[in-house]
């Protein structure tokens, strides 16, 4: 894999994890409405978020390639 292709992945499944805590925590848990509707809007596939949501999730992958860096050196 290339490194962008690495990001990419890991942003998507950043969003996956975010996805799945985030629909738990507001079936289980008291959130406001408009927490609710906030993320509601996001509860999409990485595929169709905006460039800047995207980016949200890309800078926890870097967080996690930065990580694996350390350890494989």
């Amino acid at each position: 894999w290339k490194m962008g292709d690495l990001l990419e992945k890991l942003a998507e499944l950043e969003h996956e994890q975010w996805m799945s805590w985030s629909k738990n925590l507001s079936e289980n848990e008291k959130i406001s409405e408009n927490t609710f509707y906030r993320w509601w809007e996001l509860w999409s596939p990485y595929c169709e978020l905006s460039e800047d949501q995207k980016e949200k999730d890309r800078e926890w992958a870097r967080k996690v390639i930065n990580i694996v860096k350390e350890h494989i050196k």
